[in-house]
């Protein structure tokens, strides 16, 4: 769908919020502000509306052949299902049409000024003052407005995190973000660095098209199939609900029938409890791994040329590099200082809200397993809810404002996850959806 470069902007931006993104986070939150008759702004920087999930934009980081992870049941907006021909696994080509889908039908494309890109959110002063935000449109012109607050929402996957290694690489060496085909590939001696999500679905590719694949990585994993007794794995979660130390029993169990030991490909035993990392989601990779068409490696000591040394004393030779090691936060127009910036991530509460400031809120910094977009929409409507309760006295909003200032815990259902970037923001489901939607009822009811 052709899209116009920019919108016209509110007129009142100093009584309206500016909405940076218009990813899956951003049309969430463009559409709980329009029920909350909250006036806002949106800024996207692609000329279409999808993020990530749209492999012609700036910053996407998809390849042609990722899907969902999780199925579409597990994964779809509550009152916006996907299409009943979708499969249970949607492609990034599917994702693109649905969040195009759901942009049209609740009207949310004339909120946005696209092709545009914001380059320096600032506040006027205390909380409550306006923030200036600086942005440059498709002819490379600035502009700037006061906006009474800031909706941050541009997304958790498009700055790689790419790792240092000793030594020099002769080969290609690139990050997981520049990966897009696999015909790459072709005729090359690869190695794939981290076997997360992505790192084992790019391994899967390199398989059918690489000389040889080998794949690298520090720690062990779980590993997930998707699908369990014929259906989506996700859609059996049973165990949900029950306390996690016997959720852990039964559902690694399960694993074991389903997935058996990965040790018995090469894979490294995992030096956590289930759950304290996001396992890996993938039917293939062991597979492959048990037919030999995929060497399991340890992790990187040094290169040399086309030659890799590892951590064993092996080495290899190689003409190309992909390191799937994740990505970092990244917000470049916004000082870190501002978002209450802790190690690897935002301390906020309900990895939202700021302890101190009641006019910025960061959207979609919440990872957890089979949280869904619906999860998501969650978080929006509370921030929304929020928002709207502070201008009408409220008095849950105030409790809420007071809670928040005086000291909170991340939601981790006391799961000891893995101090690892990105786990930095990564919530217990259960726990999460809980205080959100506990929070929104008392809203609502106080609203009455």
């Amino acid at each position: 769908m052709p899209q116009v470069a920019g919108a016209a902007p509110c007129a009142s931006t100093q009584e309206s919020y500016a909405l940076i993104g218009a990813g899956p986070m951003g049309l969430a939150m463009a559409k709980v502000l329009r029920e909350q008759g909250i006036p806002f702004q949106g800024f996207e920087l692609h000329s279409d509306v999808g993020g990530v999930w749209d492999m012609t934009g700036p910053r996407s980081t998809m390849y042609e052949s990722a899907h969902l992870i999780s199925s579409k049941t597990m994964t779809e907006f509550a009152d916006f299902p996907m299409p009943p021909d979708t499969p249970d696994y949607p492609s990034h080509r599917d994702m693109r049409q649905y969040f195009q889908a759901f942009a049209r039908h609740f009207d949310l494309y004339r909120s946005y000024r696209f092709q545009t890109e914001v380059v320096k959110a600032q506040p006027i002063g205390p909380s409550g003052k306006g923030w200036r935000v600086v942005w440059r449109g498709p002819d490379g012109r600035q502009e700037e407005a006061i906006f009474k607050g800031l909706l941050i929402a541009n997304g958790t996957l498009s700055t790689p995190n790419m790792p240092n290694f000793k030594g020099d690489f002769s080969g290609e060496l690139i990050h997981a973000a520049k990966y897009k085909s696999a015909t790459q590939f072709d005729g090359k001696r690869v190695l794939i660095v981290g076997a997360g999500n992505s790192g084992c679905d790019i391994a899967v590719d390199a398989i059918h098209h690489a000389k040889s694949t080998d794949l690298s990585l520090r720690r062990g994993y779980y590993f997930v199939p998707k699908y369990v007794f014929g259906k989506p794995a996700d859609t059996l979660g049973k165990t949900a609900n029950l306390p996690m130390w016997l959720r852990r029993k039964i559902d690694g169990v399960v694993l074991n029938w389903f997935a058996g030991n990965p040790q018995r490909y090469g894979f490294p035993k995992p030096d956590y409890r289930l759950y304290e990392s996001h396992p890996v989601v993938n039917s293939l990779i062991l597979f492959h791994a048990g037919h030999g068409d995929l060497k399991i490696r340890p992790d990187i000591d040094r290169l040399d040329g086309n030659t890799v040394h590892f951590a064993d004393g092996s080495a290899a030779d190689y003409d190309m590099i992909v390191t799937a090691t994740g990505y970092v936060l990244d917000y470049p127009f916004i000082s870190k200082d501002l978002l209450n910036w802790t190690d690897a991530a935002p301390s906020l509460y309900l990895n939202c809200m700021h302890p101190q400031r009641d006019d910025l809120f960061v959207l979609g910094m919440v990872e957890a397993t089979g949280l869904g977009w619906q999860g998501r929409h969650e978080q929006a409507e509370l921030v929304a809810r929020y928002i709207t309760g502070l201008q009408t006295g409220n008095r849950e909003a105030d409790n809420i404002k007071r809670y928040k200032a005086n000291g909170f815990q991340r939601a981790t259902g006391g799961v000891n996850y893995l101090k690892l970037a990105r786990m930095a923001y990564y919530v217990d489901k259960k726990t999460y959806r809980k205080s959100v939607t506990q929070r929104i009822a008392a809203l609502k009811e106080a609203a009455r």
